[in-house]
């Protein structure tokens, strides 16, 4: 592909993600995510089901969108394409620097110190979420790998199943959350609404409350995304579950090559490399994202009518 091209091959478009070859950069990621992803959260307003602390797919990387601070905003993006952190305000002052192999301690260190050199003072929680036997970021020494080609990799994965679930998403004119990244799971989701309360979630994960949870699913939801295969999974895979989960879901029949229905998880589950190997990987996914959702809809007796519209010539 040369230099500036927006074109790329199959195999570049959705490349080879194996998690044990890049869970050390996977791991230490998902931790710097936590770190960014927590300043957004300590200073955005509260947004139900906790959607102003995710981070957003770009063209170069993930981004928290402008984060309130005064009275102006400022962002901060993880760039794939070029390897850097940068912190930019809405006033025109930007802090950088690079993406290399460094220990959490030491990004949490140099991000805190980029923010304070930009006048912005902001205290988080440095305990990691949902990570079993994690360290707080200014003492983990241990997580300190960094391979550039790796991350660029998940990101073009992300890039890949973004544009997927937002034509999916544009298929649904209920209520909708938008395609975020949430960095406590360290995974791509979009999620539907019946409308529907919920019964209060059961649930709880490592360093999360359950009132967090709670809030998450206070309402019936069809979700579905993308997970590189961190938290002991092991490979990367998309999946699809229901809250609360409609009887005979788990025997839906869902014709997507490779989609089963992991009783553990609870959740169907389509391996990336069974979409990757597919003839057309896009649609491949969106007959799974489809499928599942309608054995989600049907078995809880969503008013599918009202909610859903076609789809538009450019989904």
């Amino acid at each position: 592909m040369s230099p500036g091209s927006t074109s790329q091959t199959p195999e570049d478009a959705w490349p080879e993600l194996n998690w044990p070859d890049w869970q050390d950069t996977g791991d230490t990621l998902h931790r710097w995510t936590q770190i960014v992803g927590k300043v957004r959260m300590a200073l955005s307003p509260m947004v139900n089901h906790w959607w102003q602390v995710a981070l957003y797919v770009n063209s170069r990387g993930l981004t928290t969108s402008p984060i309130p601070y005064g009275a102006g905003s400022f962002d901060v993006t993880f760039d794939f394409i070029g390897h850097i952190l940068l912190i930019e305000t809405s006033n025109g002052a930007r802090e950088r620097f690079a993406l290399t192999a460094m220990s959490v301690a030491a990004f949490h260190s140099e991000f805190f110190a980029s923010l304070r050199r930009l006048g912005i003072d902001v205290h988080i929680w440095t305990m990691p979420s949902e990570i079993l036997d994690a360290v707080p970021f200014q003492e983990d020494y241990s997580h300190a790998s960094y391979d550039a080609a790796a991350a660029q990799r998940f990101w073009h994965v992300l890039v890949q199943c973004h544009r997927v679930f937002s034509a999916f998403r544009s298929r649904f004119v209920g209520k909708a959350s938008p395609v975020h990244f949430f960095w406590g799971s360290f995974d791509l989701a979009v999620t539907r609404f019946s409308g529907r309360p919920a019964p209060p979630h059961p649930g709880v994960a490592p360093n999360l409350a359950n009132w967090v949870m709670r809030e998450a699913y206070s309402h019936e939801v069809s979700s579905c995304g993308f997970w590189p295969g961190n938290g002991g999974y092991g490979r990367p895979a998309f999946y699809s579950y229901a809250y609360p989960e409609p009887p005979n879901f788990a025997g839906a029949r869902i014709e997507t090559a490779g989609a089963f229905y992991d009783p553990q998880l609870k959740e169907f589950v389509l391996p990336y490399q069974a979409v990757r190997e597919a003839p057309d990987p896009a649609r491949a996914l969106m007959g799974f994202l489809q499928q599942t959702y309608a054995a989600a809809a049907d078995g809880a007796g969503w008013d599918r009518a009202a909610l859903e519209r076609a789809p538009s010539p450019a989904a």
